[in-house]
């Protein structure tokens, strides 16, 4: 019964690091930077 917990247990953690892992590398994705600009009128009143 012990032998079962510590393997879930271990399996649990594997799959955990695997995850982080693939989150850091997928997430580290950016978009492309573009740079917008816009005209503005702004009103004296």
């Amino acid at each position: 019964m012990l032998w079962r917990l510590i393997k879930f247990v271990a399996t649990i953690v594997i799959l955990g690091a695997i995850g982080i892992a693939g989150y850091a590398l997928v997430g580290d994705l950016k978009p492309p930077a573009s740079e917008n600009s816009l005209s503005v009128t702004l009103d004296d009143g």
